[in-house]
């Protein structure tokens, strides 16, 4: 089964679910060819009992815009988590969830899913763009930062610390450096009958 590549986007009020709500989500699911076959958005309202982080509260003050477009058309997690997960579960290939950092977005989306869908069809994994960057380019991990990269890895896609458009924006990268990556794997070489053979990846790869 093809794999869809799940590209999450989440904007919260502080570090962690529970304490700090999830304020707004999207995803958008890509074909590993760059493909963009559907997108889920949804702006939440807050968790019963948590309140903002004081850095977080301080850092949404600076962005008006985009705090203005998460607080609109608010929904009950319940309702919107739910539905996610049969949106998730209805794409046309197996889930994989890829993020920038994935240790932030999928923390909250995994607590979230399981709190109020009681499921998550990704499993325990998500992908995580740093990480394949690092082993990509060589660079140090703290230095895998979206300005050291290739420029050729970024589409015109806007980012405006709205979920939706962020998710697009690093599913496009994603996309990019997949594309990069399968290139350099897929070395081939001729057989005696004609046919492409791939060889072995080079040790640590």
């Amino acid at each position: 089964m093809e794999e869809i590549f799940v590209s999450t986007d989440v904007e919260a009020d502080g570090p962690i679910p529970g304490p700090h709500s999830m304020l707004s989500f999207a995803s958008a699911a890509y074909k590993a060819d760059k493909t963009l076959i559907a997108t889920f958005s949804a702006n939440l309202e807050t968790l019963p009992g948590a309140s903002a982080h004081p850095v977080q509260e301080a850092w949404w003050k600076t962005q008006p815009e985009a705090w203005a477009a998460c607080r609109t058309d608010l929904q009950d997690p319940a309702a919107a988590l739910q539905a996610y997960v049969k949106w998730v579960e209805a794409l046309p290939g197996k889930p994989v969830f890829v993020a920038f950092p994935a240790g932030f977005d999928f923390t909250f989306m995994f607590w979230y899913m399981m709190r109020f869908a009681e499921r998550c069809p990704f499993s325990w994994s998500a992908l995580d763009i740093k990480t394949l960057a690092f082993a990509m380019t060589g660079l140090p991990y703290r230095k895998c930062i979206k300005p050291r990269f290739p420029r050729h890895w970024f589409d015109a896609h806007p980012h405006t610390h709205v979920a939706l458009d962020d998710a697009i924006e690093q599913g496009a990268l994603f996309c990019n450096m997949l594309a990069d990556l399968r290139a350099a794997q897929t070395i081939v070489t001729a057989s005696d009958d004609g046919e492409a053979n791939p060889i072995a990846p080079v040790a640590g790869d």
